[in-house]
């Protein structure tokens, strides 16, 4: 069960994709095939991403967020599990390793995630020292039947709060997920990026994503009652 594969959403990455790839290349158990999704970039994705030893899967949609990208790109893959990285983020060489060995462990486990440290634009090398859990599309490893049980990762109005939405639809659906407490990803932080600072056109997402919530949790009480 060791065969994964990786799926990387991306839009106007160039600048930071190659040093991702350079991350999945390292790990220590080395991925089936990456799949990577052009989310409408308008600059050389393709250039950006040569080279490298994995083996990739470039595919083009327009422009239709994180979600969507992530969506496609895992129905684009057979291996029995699935791993997801955001196109500036970094993995640890030990990540999918240990990753792996928990789901073989606990075969009840549906997914797995772990902890992550921040790090500033281009310094990989200078960690922030604060460790915290990653519940994010970096840290997550799945199994396959997650995904075609819970369905497509639905992208908010202002482009932030998918994976937040799609982890509560998992847990909803009585699916376990654990989180390691080792730090095995590094996240990247610079300006212009989806997760950098608070910006209340794209924290809409979040607001939308708690009333989304809220209406599957009264229709569930509607319907046990």
């Amino acid at each position: 069960m060791r065969n994964y594969g990786v799926v990387i959403p991306a839009f106007n990455a160039s600048g930071t994709i190659a040093e991702t790839l350079l991350s999945v290349a390292a790990q220590t158990v080395r991925p089936e095939l990456v799949v990577i999704v052009d989310d409408g970039s308008t600059d050389d994705l393709a250039s950006a991403i040569s080279g490298t030893e994995l083996p990739i899967h470039l595919l083009r949609q327009a422009n239709s967020g994180p979600g969507s990208a992530t969506t496609r790109g895992i129905a684009a893959l057979s291996t029995p599990l699935i791993a997801t990285l955001d196109a500036d983020d970094l993995w640890l060489p030990n990540k999918m390793e240990r990753q792996i060995a928990h789901l073989e462990r606990f075969p009840t486990t549906s997914g797995v995630f772990c902890h992550w440290r921040n790090f500033r634009n281009d310094r990989p090398d200078a960690p922030e020292a604060e460790a915290v859990p990653g519940w994010s599309r970096t840290t997550m490893m799945i199994r396959r039947e997650v995904a075609e049980t819970v369905g497509p990762i639905v992208d908010p109005p202002g482009g932030r709060g998918e994976m937040i939405d799609w982890i509560a639809r998992v847990r909803e659906a009585g699916l376990a997920l654990d989180m390691l407490d080792e730090v095995l990803a590094r996240r990247r932080i610079r300006p212009g990026s989806l997760s950098y600072g608070r910006d209340p056109a794209r924290d809409r997402g979040y607001l939308q994503v708690a009333r989304l919530a809220m209406l599957r949790r009264a229709r569930d009480k509607a319907g046990s009652g």
